[in-house]
């Protein structure tokens, strides 16, 4: 009986440790991130194809401000923005006096990178690629440490502006502009 309370009371201990843990399920948003049209932000880069333009098809960049430098037109708003809502702003802009019917074709280059935190073997920056999982961005990262709790991992994504943090497995997929943090195990 003296045991039996004994070990109660370490369960006791021991769940009320994983409640102060901070642990917060991913919200049913980040799932449906997932699914949704890519959006551009700073750091991605895009590549602008104006047909029969070759002086203004290049690889451009989206600032801090999260505006897009285009010849003749200027600054393009790309924050938030799919990759078909660029192509329909330079086109209109690129109509009103300067070209007569433009055809332009707007594609991601370079996606804007994530973060790796934690009990990792390198934590930093590193470069997203589509498909990526949590798992293969700790494997970038140099790996699990010893002291890692390799169950889950803490994602903290904006989502429509808004940052959101919760907990999913390393099966999960991430997004450009993710931050994985990777928390020590208790034992």
């Amino acid at each position: 009986m003296k045991r039996r309370l004994v070990i109660s009371v370490a369960l006791l201990a021991l769940a009320t440790a994983a409640g102060c843990s901070g642990y917060r399920p991913a919200p049913p948003a980040f799932h449906a991130a997932l699914t949704k049209p890519y959006v551009l932000d700073s750091g991605d880069r895009v590549r602008i194809t104006v047909f029969e333009q070759a002086s203004l098809s290049n690889v451009y960049s989206v600032d801090q401000a999260g505006y897009i430098a285009f010849p003749l037109v200027g600054a393009i708003a790309a924050r938030g923005q799919p990759a078909s809502a660029i192509e329909r702003q330079i086109a209109g802009k690129l109509r009103d006096g300067y070209l007569r019917d433009p055809d332009v074709s707007v594609e991601i280059d370079r996606y804007r990178p994530v973060f790796v935190m934690g009990e990792v073997g390198a934590a930093g920056q590193y470069s997203y690629v589509p498909g990526m999982t949590a798992q293969k961005a700790v494997a970038a990262a140099g790996g699990f440490t010893a002291r890692a709790n390799q169950g889950g991992v803490d994602i903290t994504r904006d989502i429509n502006g808004k940052v959101m943090t919760g907990r999913v497995l390393t099966s999960d997929p991430v997004l450009p502009g993710d931050t994985i943090y990777v928390r020590e195990r208790l034992f």
